[in-house]
């Protein structure tokens, strides 16, 4: 079959889902030219560096929100390109907000800029703009309260404390292990400078995970801000890794190299524990019964009794991909039980620490980013407060046919999700038990989070659980997104506002 006639069936399959959703006409969209998936998807060392990036990032500043959806709709039909746009977003973010006094808040309008981008790039072409429009509003508002707080600016770097290339390295790891800001700042000005970018997110990865501050939020901002990094071009690193590095050394307190803080105490153990699995311990055998015993463990476990069995288990000689399912299964039971920020940051925490699992080539790094995501998981348990929802375990799940269908059928799960919880996860797992092809389902989640969502986590976790259906294993993917019907949106809730802002832009 030709690109061309999947591309077309494509955009007729999403049109026809978002008519059955109550989306209406997509086509004030056509009004800016497509983005298509070449341009989206290109390799970084293709992208060269533009000669008015600058400008277009001062745009994103300096326009008020009110008028900055106009105007960057007036830049993109004189030519803008999207990944230009892409950059420059990221860029304004860490740039004017500061991920400070936590990784999170107002700090969101940088996490979610890779969430968005995946939002894109996985849709049809004429959609490729809504994601992006909602990110930039999204950014006006989170400045505005980065102003009200101060004001913080990103400052130029001291180059007479900037290191010589051969001494970056040990001088940024020396300074992120003393967590000393000021050395790490100009440490990490030199690295992006003159290491390649796999040595350096390896470097992060490490540290994005080393500590459970933030609820994750360090390990999502690493993986996020490679991801963009690696659509957008290395040459616009050193902004973003700077303001990564001081991101990482968030704390409360003295200094956490001097202590024995409860967020750093997995790190330190798993470091050990990660030297006593098998040297060939990623060639093991799948299990779903090693899953299950894994999974049970997390229900109930200390982080150290769920770093322990992880050896166990991988000693064993099972493989880490059968881990790895229990970790994302157990991230979607949490999310059934108790629906909420935190567990919703169990499931985006767990899509980052695996993104990093399978993008490091070091062993030892790879081996601490399974230990210290089973780790968290135990500790995301821990912070869930409140009366859970009384569902089922999620191995336990008991499947229920929709009354429709065909894509009608897929319109009553998604307008249960705004009425029964639990009957629309029943009904997706039954769904996706007699429609092995989940496109039209996954198309008009991700469609609803373009309309319905009004929040940064809307697009975090609708990006994550979407990417990571893929992830979890056959046996357990299905249960994985049907748990995820407790925080996706539902048809029933109404349109965000930015939708018709985007309408507005796009028609002048």
């Amino acid at each position: 079959m030709s690109e061309g006639s999947t591309r077309r069936r494509f955009l007729g399959r999403t049109a026809a889902t978002g008519a059955l959703l109550g989306l209406g006409d997509l086509l004030f969209l056509s009004r800016l030219r497509p983005v298509s998936a070449a341009e989206a998807r290109l390799e970084p060392r293709l992208v060269r560096p533009h000669p008015e990036i600058e400008p277009l990032v001062r745009l994103l500043e300096d326009t008020p929100r009110a008028e900055l959806l106009e105007g960057v709709a007036a830049h993109l039909r004189q030519g803008t390109s999207y990944r230009e746009l892409l950059a420059a977003l990221l860029l304004a973010g860490v740039r004017n907000i500061q991920p400070r006094p936590t990784v999170g808040f107002k700090f969101h309008a940088v996490l979610v800029v890779n969430s968005a981008h995946l939002a894109s790039i996985a849709s049809p072409d004429r959609e490729r703009w809504l994601p992006i429009f909602w990110a930039l509003d999204h950014f006006k508002q989170s400045q505005a309260r980065d102003r009200r707080g101060g004001d913080w600016t990103m400052a130029p770097v001291n180059e007479s404390t900037v290191p010589a290339a051969g001494k970056t390295r040990a001088m940024f790891i020396e300074a992120m292990d003393t967590w000393d800001e000021e050395a790490a700042d100009s440490a990490v000005a030199g690295l992006a400078r003159s290491a390649g970018p796999s040595e350096v997110f390896e470097l992060f990865c490490r540290y994005g995970a080393r500590d459970f501050r933030d609820i994750g939020h360090k390990a999502i901002f690493v993986a996020n801000s490679w991801r963009t990094l690696e659509h957008v071009g290395w040459q616009y690193a050193e902004p973003v890794l700077r303001s990564l590095a001081y991101a990482l050394l968030n704390h409360e307190g003295s200094n956490p190299a001097t202590r024995d803080a409860a967020p750093d105490r997995p790190w330190r153990r798993n470091q050990t524990l990660a030297a006593r699995i098998r040297q060939d311990w990623p060639g093991g055998t799948p299990s779903r019964a090693a899953t299950a015993e894994m999974l049970a463990t997390l229900r109930e476990a200390s982080a150290e009794e769920a770093c322990d069995k992880v050896v166990e288990l991988l000693n064993r000689g099972v493989a880490p991909e059968s881990l790895w399912d229990a970790v994302f299964v157990g991230a979607g039971e949490l999310i059934m039980d108790r629906p909420g920020i935190v567990a919703l940051h169990a499931a985006t925490t767990t899509n980052a620490l695996h993104f990093a699992y399978q993008a490091c080539a070091n062993d030892e790094t790879r081996r601490l980013m399974l230990l210290q995501n089973a780790a968290f998981l135990s500790l995301f348990r821990g912070r869930v407060r409140g009366r859970g929802t009384g569902a089922p375990r999620i191995d336990e799940l008991e499947p229920m046919a929709p009354e429709a269908t065909g894509p009608k059928a897929v319109a009553e799960i998604f307008a249960d999700v705004s009425r029964d919880r639990m009957t629309a996860a029943r009904k997706t797992l039954g769904y996706l038990q007699s429609h092995p092809e989940p496109g039209e389902l996954i198309d008009a989640a991700r469609l609803l989070v373009f309309f319905k969502g009004n929040d940064s986590h809307d697009y975090k976790f609708g990006s994550a659980v979407l990417e990571d259906y893929f992830n979890v294993s056959a046996g357990w993917r299905d249960r994985f997104l049907a748990a995820s019907m407790f925080i996706l949106e539902g048809s029933g809730k109404p349109d965000n506002r930015l939708v018709q802002r985007t309408r507005a832009a796009l028609d002048t």
